[in-house]
């Protein structure tokens, strides 16, 4: 136990109840036998293109210089069962780890453990999903209003009126919650829209896709999807229900899905919508953030002040513009068919906060050729509003929680 900090060890001995006092997350600065860091990589649901192309982030910059010679990286997949997950936060916590970037299952229910990483001098790094517990730091989109302004494009191009399905994501993750909750704010305001079908599907095309074909054996005049990641699948369940009839459809950003809603042939059969949603870049700028500070290139934040919320993508049908080479260049925002699978989720650059990343990276996990961790900006981190339930417990929500910041209501309620 050489290669750890006299105070990582008396964190330790507080964990295992011997009475000692906690050391705050500034203090960390335990390395590895070899004098690394020890920063685990730990999923919850893993089941998705989003999910290995976030995990692929984290895996390249962990190795690109300087990280490659002072980080050791681990990657844990825990499953679905939050219990799962605090077992694991528990087993990382007592071998020493400096930092956990972490996909957590649950809001609330990981809030414990978390809470004895932190006194253990752990920092906690949630990107994308959120959790309450105010010493950790949520990294997320989710606060930026996914839910209710996809609703409100949708309401748009159905003019209020028409049957709608939802399809969510993950049981009991705040992502799916919050998403779902801005979501029904909006829709619950137009008599004229009637969900008609309700389904989880994972996040995933193929689910997406069975759930969709269930939901069209019941109601196969639907008018419009209000969709979760996954939402390429319900286009192909529509394709295969009726060839020649598309509908309306607001999902996230897989590269099927934008091809799909810039394709005229679509358009002229009733395809509209918007691609928003998550970016998988969440991991890498959690990851980041959390190695600045531990490098002392960066402050802490205080408990309770540590929400940052990442930007939300908008890009309608008529915004589609196809990449030329393997990155975000120029306005670009979309793959050429063949580029990519279909399914790859295609926020996974920004030029800004992580300069390092190409198509390799969040394809395979390997770092791009030549390239060297860049600094964040200055004024990188934002802070996100609180959100009880979200990401804090006791806090006040802001009155206008589900206010609408991409698109405009031209349908009036």
């Amino acid at each position: 136990m050489n290669f750890f900090k006299t105070a990582r060890a008396v964190a330790l001995a507080a964990l295992l109840g011997t009475g000692a006092h906690a050391v705050s997350t500034n203090e960390a600065s335990a390395k590895t036998a070899d004098g690394k860091w020890l920063i685990y990589l730990s999923l919850s649901y893993s089941g998705n293109s989003w999910q290995s192309e976030a995990a692929n982030i984290v895996k390249a910059l962990a190795a690109t210089p300087p990280f490659s010679d002072t980080v050791e990286l681990v990657e844990v997949i825990s499953g679905t069962d939050p219990q799962a997950q605090i077992s694991d936060y528990e087993s990382m916590i007592a071998k020493g780890a400096d930092g956990i970037v972490s996909f957590p299952i649950s809001s609330t229910a990981l809030n414990r453990v978390v809470k004895r990483a932190c006194d253990a001098g752990v920092l906690m790094f949630m990107y994308d999903a959120t959790v309450t517990e105010q010493c950790a730091y949520n990294i997320s989109y989710i606060t930026s209003g996914f839910g209710e302004n996809t609703a409100q494009a949708l309401v748009n191009a159905l003019k209020g009126k028409g049957k709608i399905f939802l399809s969510r994501g993950v049981p009991g993750n705040s992502v799916d919650d919050r998403h779902t909750n801005g979501a029904m704010h909006i829709f619950n305001q137009y008599p004229g829209i009637e969900v008609v079908a309700e389904y989880y599907s994972y996040w995933d095309d193929r689910t997406t896709q069975q759930e969709t074909a269930k939901a069209l054996a019941s109601h196969p005049d639907v008018d419009g999807i209000w969709a979760q990641a996954g939402e390429f699948g319900a286009i192909q369940a529509l394709q295969q229900a009726n060839p020649d009839r598309l509908v309306p459809i607001t999902g996230e950003n897989s590269n099927g899905f934008r091809l799909a809603l810039a394709n005229p042939d679509y358009q002229k059969i009733g395809i509209d919508g918007v691609s928003a949603g998550s970016p998988p870049a969440q991991s890498g700028f959690a990851f980041k953030i959390m190695m600045e500070i531990l490098n002392g290139k960066r402050d802490a934040l205080p408990e309770g002040q540590r929400n940052i919320e990442y930007p939300l993508p908008w890009v309608p049908g008529a915004a589609v513009k196809l990449c030329e080479g393997d990155a975000f260049e120029n306005g670009c925002n979309a793959f050429p068919e063949g580029k990519v699978p279909s399914s790859f989720v295609t926020e996974v650059f920004n030029p800004e906060l992580l300069p390092e990343l190409s198509l390799a990276s969040a394809l395979e996990g390997k770092p791009t050729p030549g390239a060297e961790i860049q600094p964040l900006p200055a004024d990188a981190v934002k802070a996100a509003p609180n959100e009880p339930g979200i990401n804090c417990r006791k806090c006040d929500a802001p009155a206008d929680l589900y206010h609408l910041t991409k698109v405009e209501a031209t349908v009036k309620p």
